[in-house]
């Protein structure tokens, strides 16, 4: 079934507007954490010049599935069951490497060993002088960056307290480790950021 997130239909061109530059040239992007599938679809359809590849948990695959069938763009790629609590989910991706990877509002809703672990696979995938763009709310210094943002986050905790907003400090450390430098940290609508890493 068809999945629709309004969160999605309200960010997409947003988005677009940064990843339209920061993948420009690129060829393959894959996307960790495909959600309903919207931005897919959009991103896609928007940036004809890349194939976009989608992936999530398989409770996700069959909304991803539908919104990739009603678009019926050549560019799209089916969905493959990405886990990155595994320590070696960078080898069941369909290619090697990747010259483009994208991420929106999944850190916040994995466990902190599951970010540790995209983070490590993205650095083993990412093309060198490519891209990681990376969608969501984060903190900073330590603090939340809204009162709404604060909110959020005690109802992340409360359904999981695995789950939380991620310290933008912290999320550089992982970078680093991983050959990864900031490039830009853009300001986005609703308290939310779009971090964009460039691996070295």
């Amino acid at each position: 079934m068809k999945q629709y997130s309004e969160a999605c239909e309200q960010n997409k061109e947003p988005i677009l507007a940064i990843i339209r530059e920061a993948f420009a040239g690129v060829r393959n992007v894959l996307e960790i954490g495909s959600g309903t599938g919207q931005h897919a679809v959009y991103f896609a359809g928007q940036l004809p010049h890349l194939h976009w590849q989608t992936s999530d948990l398989p409770e996700n695959h069959t909304s991803i599935h539908a919104w990739l069938h009603e678009a019926g763009l050549a560019n799209t790629l089916a969905p493959v069951t990405l886990d990155t609590n595994s320590t070696s989910w960078q080898e069941h991706t369909p290619d090697s490497t990747y010259d483009g990877l994208f991420s929106a509002n999944t850190t916040h809703i994995m466990g902190w060993p599951a970010v540790q672990g995209m983070f490590a696979g993205i650095g083993k995938l990412l093309e060198t002088n490519s891209r990681f763009c990376l969608y969501g709310p984060f903190n900073y210094h330590g603090d939340y960056t809204s009162d709404s943002n604060r909110r959020f986050d005690a109802w992340l905790k409360q359904r999981d307290p695995a789950s939380g907003i991620r310290h933008f400090e912290e999320l550089e450390v992982l970078a680093g480790a991983n050959n990864m430098a900031l490039e830009t940290d853009h300001e986005m609508p609703v308290n939310n950021r779009l971090l964009v890493w460039k691996k070295y």
